[in-house]
């Protein structure tokens, strides 16, 4: 589902942008505007791809357990774990008891930043100006999970998709321009059912004084299961021990 309160002048590509995809296996394709939001669950099993359709600003997710989201995404973890807080292909998204949530089974972005957190009213206000209304994510985030009776205190720290920050030796954070592809994808296979939310606003650290956030697309399909040899699911000894956590919950039916 698409939420958003602001018009764009610019429109969103309608061609699709999942070409390689068998049109059978697609479950749910949907635009996300610039400024707008998408929110819903993936079921266990099912990969959620968002797309780079115009050289994105950034695109902010967080998400849940579905069944249970007191349990939800832990940036800390996800970076703590894998040893890299920057996520590629290969690697996976933790949750905050240890369990997956996703396996990022493609990816032709390779930039996908867990540091820089996401925008508020008043970082907008700062870049952009006061007196106008500039989208956030922060707001984004808050009226999406309410659907689903959760509030602002459960929000938590976000992963930037398409993003690249670059840490100077002092710990000083800057976003690198220049790696936006248009076209690029990310592919997060669902290995729990997860609530997930999207907010496609520019990056906290973006320095671009104008408010311009790039159209995104949402592809939800029905992606083959694993085998033994899933390169997600044979890592390393800490992404085997989180997937046997993960399958457990799903051992009885």
């Amino acid at each position: 589902m698409v939420q958003s309160s602001v018009v764009h002048s610019e429109s969103v590509h309608s061609e699709s942008q999942s070409n390689d995809l068998d049109p059978a296996l697609i479950l749910r394709q949907e635009p996300l505007p610039g400024g707008a939001y998408w929110h819903g669950v993936i079921k266990r099993g099912n990969t959620l791809r968002v797309t780079d359709l115009e050289g994105s600003q950034g695109v902010s997710l967080i998400c849940y357990n579905a069944d249970n989201p007191i349990e939800r995404l832990n940036v800390a973890d996800t970076a703590k774990i894998q040893f890299n807080a920057f996520l590629k292909k290969g690697m996976v998204i933790y949750s905050d008891m240890g369990r997956v949530l996703f396996s990022i089974t493609e990816d032709t972005s390779g930039y996908h930043d867990l540091l820089g957190g996401c925008s508020n009213a008043a970082s907008n206000a700062a870049k952009y100006g006061a007196g106008e209304f500039w989208v956030n994510s922060r707001d984004n985030f808050r009226r999406a999970v309410t659907r689903y009776d959760l509030s602002k205190r459960d929000i938590m720290p976000n992963i930037n998709l398409f993003t690249r920050v670059a840490i100077a030796p002092d710990g000083t954070m800057s976003l690198v321009e220049g790696t936006e592809k248009p076209g690029s994808f990310i592919d997060l296979r669902a290995e729990m059912n997860v609530l997930v939310v999207l907010s496609n606003c520019p990056h906290v650290l973006h320095p671009s004084k104008v408010y311009e956030p790039k159209a995104a697309q949402v592809t939800v399909w029905n992606s083959p299961a694993p085998t033994d040899d899933d390169l997600c699911r044979t890592a390393n000894p800490e992404a085997v021990r989180g997937f046997i956590n993960t399958d457990a919950l799903f051992a009885q039916g």
